[in-house]
């Protein structure tokens, strides 16, 4: 083995020694004054989905608010973006005309085609397409004009295996399928699996899987030797046949797990069935057990029994799909449903478990904008405060939050048009007490926005910066999509009110429907912001 020297943006260099492929820098060297070099490879950071970087140290709130950072390049697609971009920083590539060592951001489209890109020069250095997407499935208009790859991959790093769902059109049928991936060239390390399943109904019948009627919309997750998914529906359209599933598949072999979860198993009612699993595109979370939170859509508010249909509702799942552990739902759960304001709009977040506290937390937000405090080991069924007293306001949530620490818990709410900056109190009870807001970052869509947080380091010194991504005003066009913006906020406020770092042009959106969301992760990494929209990746840096 030999040590060479890799050069980032601005000077930064590290050392690693060459060793097996897809082997991290960050486990043979560092990169200097910078910490060790960070890896992005599910959905919003982690299984807890906190979006949080804790290994940024060359984006202090400094640099980001001086005039040296801005973009770096931006990269054309072949089509919208609705998943989160994943970052591997040394890729053995092995396909294309720039094979070797490379900082990979890995980027999907609504085409079926994922992207290998290099993270410091910015050249695509693959891409692959799997298949025609489905062109407005059901005439539904809360997407854009395909639907193809629309849940965020999931990565094995250690393995070098990417897993994807395609959603194809084979003939005159909508098809989704299972891919295991190789991270340096793409290719199928295994056939891959067409996504079938069924269920037994509160009656004793069979219910099927149909592809046609499910959007797998929640990013996959990676928990228990297993890969998992959620699917939802196009526009709640469908009738019995659009149901909110949980299925899984083992991760070596791709064979579909035994059980699976339906959250709706009633056999016949007047109105839709649904309970959709769908959180605007927020991963499913596993706690350190490896069970699963997910948060449900709506469904027919006559039919809530909290175990044939459980709408409106955390749930926590055993990790063979076997059982419901436990659940919450909020007690204004059927006016929630005749309103249209799932709770199931945004995702769940969980928060590792404090020392001084007495259980761990997760908080969930929905479309009615409150957010409340849950009790992971008993979510605590039909209630009206969740463990953190009343549920507190953060506007409209078509989003998911995040959490950091700074030697105080934080929860990073992404609500309405605002931000906002919570302490987890834990003493002499869990709740939650506003530190500060940021000013309306804007946005003509559904309300909510998504956020990331990076910092250097855990502690007091360790300068976190909260990111987030605007949705457009305006419904643009083709040719001229409406613009989306970056921005950032220093994640330590000295008042009130979240100190504005910066704000930019991020990319560009166009759906001809207002509804179909701009669901936008940030993504932080090594000195660099990654941002996919409509048809392109922007990156921003020093």
């Amino acid at each position: 083995m030999f040590i060479e020297t890799l050069t980032l943006r601005a000077g930064r260099k590290f050392k690693r020694q060459k060793a097996a492929p897809y082997a991290l820098s960050v486990a043979l060297g560092l990169l200097t004054g910078c910490g060790p070099l960070a890896s992005v490879v599910t959905y919003h950071n982690d299984n807890y989905r906190s979006g949080w970087n804790q290994n940024e140290g060359a984006l202090t709130s400094a640099k980001v608010a001086s005039s040296s950072f801005g973009q770096l390049f931006n990269v054309a697609l072949d089509d919208q973006v609705d998943v989160q971009p994943l970052i591997v920083p040394v890729v053995n590539v092995t396909v294309g005309s720039n094979q070797g060592d490379h900082n990979v951001v890995y980027v999907a489209t609504e085409n079926n085609t994922i992207y290998m890109i290099d993270a410091v020069k910015g050249t695509i250095l693959f891409h692959k397409n799997f298949g025609l997407p489905v062109p407005k499935p059901l005439g539904c208009q809360n997407n854009g004009n395909n639907v193809g790859i629309d849940g965020t991959p999931v990565i094995d790093e250690k393995a070098g295996l990417m897993y994807v769902i395609t959603y194809t059109l084979e003939g005159t049928q909508p098809v989704y399928r299972l891919h295991m991936l190789d991270i340096g060239s793409l290719a199928e390390k295994l056939p891959n699996v067409v996504v079938s399943a069924s269920h037994k109904l509160s009656d004793g019948t069979t219910f099927n899987f149909n592809a046609t009627y499910q959007r797998q919309r929640p990013g996959l997750l990676r928990a228990n030797d297993n890969i998992y998914a959620g699917f939802g529906s196009f526009c709640d359209w469908g009738g019995s046949q659009s149901r909110g599933w949980v299925l899984g598949w083992n991760a070596a072999t791709l064979k579909p797990l035994p059980a699976n979860q339906m959250n709706d198993t009633q056999p016949n009612k007047p109105g839709m069935f649904l309970s959709s699993v769908w959180m605007s595109g927020y991963g499913m979370a596993a706690d350190g057990s490896g069970n699963l939170y997910f948060v449900t859509g709506n469904s027919d508010s006559t039919a809530y029994d909290g175990v044939t249909d459980i709408q409106e509702s955390v749930v926590k799942e055993s990790p063979d799909l076997t059982k419901v552990l436990s659940v919450f739902t909020p007690t204004d759960q059927g006016a929630l449903d005749l309103a249209d304001n799932d709770y199931g709009s945004g995702g769940v977040l969980l928060v590792p478990k404090q020392p001084s506290a007495s259980a761990s937390m997760g908080a969930a937000a929905g479309k009615k904008g409150q957010m409340y405090l849950l009790d992971l080991s008993n979510l605590g069924g039909v209630s009206a405060t969740g463990i953190g007293g009343t549920p507190v306001g953060i506007g409209g949530c078509w989003c998911g939050q995040s959490f950091f620490s700074d030697g105080t818990v934080h929860i990073v709410s992404s609500g309405g048009s605002n931000l906002i900056l919570w302490n987890v109190q834990t003493s002499p009870s869990l709740s939650l007490v506003q530190k500060a807001t940021s000013g309306s970052i804007g946005g003509g869509q559904d309300a909510g926005f998504f956020a990331s947080v990076s910092s250097n380091g855990t502690g007091a010194s360790s300068d976190p910066i909260i990111w987030a991504v605007s949705r457009p005003t305006s419904a643009g066009t083709a040719a001229s999509p409406a613009p989306i913006g970056l921005w950032a906020f220093k994640g330590q406020p000295t008042g009130s009110t979240l100190q504005q770092l910066f704000q930019g042009t991020a990319g560009g959106w166009f759906t001809p429907w207002n509804n179909a969301n701009a669901n936008i992760v940030p993504v932080v990494a090594n000195g660099e912001v990654f941002v996919a929209s409509y048809k392109q990746l922007r990156v921003f840096g020093l």
